[in-house]
């Protein structure tokens, strides 16, 4: 059973793309991720994008690599799909002010919304809160670009920190901050990631959930815990739909992602699911 629908053309938030054969991708280790060990091009996507309705995408960085971002702005320029991409650049470079400044000037420039890091992967829970770190991001929200942060439970605490030290960053959690939703537990997660959406300068993104249920049995009443929470939190003015395509064919294809986000918002009236499934994502990227 499918939703109603958003009025119209809808953004998809966050996607990734990767070709093998140019960089190899050092996450995709393990038995659980081998059906994603091959090539995912735009050509690949918009076929079922477009099937979707959606009109805009958000492509998302994947590795610690410095080409990677100019051959996203590169793609970007060449697309009439993708209109931002978050991209990445080392937060903690004494000159980072410069590199965003260049990356900008790039062709496909134009479309650089955002920056990430793998935030996820640090082994310090406080990475975001180190100083060079925040004169990273404080050159970000200079730049007028966005922070997309990637991480796990345990660092939501030093993200609401982050923001509320930088009230001029926009910061948007990338797939509601990854609670256990497999194991049906919602606390400590949901608190922290409350106490992170009380600073009014944070977005969220409804994403990454089937990927965080079991793969084989989710069912969208597991995942309704988790969207009600950051619905409640953000509410749907500070709330976007992302698919995390192609990670999430794990778990399901892309039209049953975009068909659970729809049944999670199904109380939202047309304004709200708007907002949710494209004006949130346009008023914060800037497209």
């Amino acid at each position: 059973m499918t939703g109603p629908r958003a009025a119209g053309p809808l953004v998809d938030a966050h996607h990734h793309v990767w070709d093998l054969s140019v960089r190899d991708q050092e996450w995709l280790s393990g038995a659980a991720l081998a059906p994603l060990r091959r090539n995912f091009s735009l050509a690949d996507l918009a076929p079922a994008a477009r099937a979707a309705g959606v009109g805009a995408t958000v492509l998302v960085q994947t590795v610690t690599a410095a080409r990677e971002t100019p051959e996203f702005l590169a793609l970007a320029a060449d697309s009439d799909l993708v209109a931002g991409v978050v991209g990445w650049t080392d937060l903690t470079r004494p000159d980072v002010a410069d590199a965003l400044a260049g990356l900008r000037e790039l062709p496909g420039g134009r479309h650089l919304v955002g920056i990430r890091h793998q935030v996820q992967s640090e082994p310090d829970p406080a990475w975001l809160l180190r100083p060079d770190v925040r004169r990273g991001l404080a050159a970000v929200a200079d730049e007028g670009l966005v922070y997309d942060l990637v991480v796990r439970p345990q660092q939501l605490a030093a993200c609401a920190e982050a923001a509320a030290s930088l009230p001029q960053l926009t910061v948007v959690l990338d797939h509601l901050g990854k609670p256990p939703i497999a194991s049906g537990a919602l606390e400590p997660w949901a608190s922290a990631v409350r106490t992170l959406a009380a600073r009014p300068n944070t977005v969220c993104k409804l994403s990454g959930m089937v990927t965080e249920a079991d793969h084989r049995t989710w069912t969208v009443d597991d995942l309704r815990p988790y969207a009600d929470t950051v619905l409640d939190a953000f509410g749907p003015d500070r709330l976007m739909f992302g698919s995390d395509w192609p990670v999430s064919t794990l778990a399901a294809s892309y039209a049953e992602v975009l068909d659970a986000a729809r049944l999670l918002t199904w109380e939202l009236d047309t304004r709200e699911r708007g907002e949710v499934f494209g004006g949130t994502a346009r008023r914060v990227y800037g497209f």
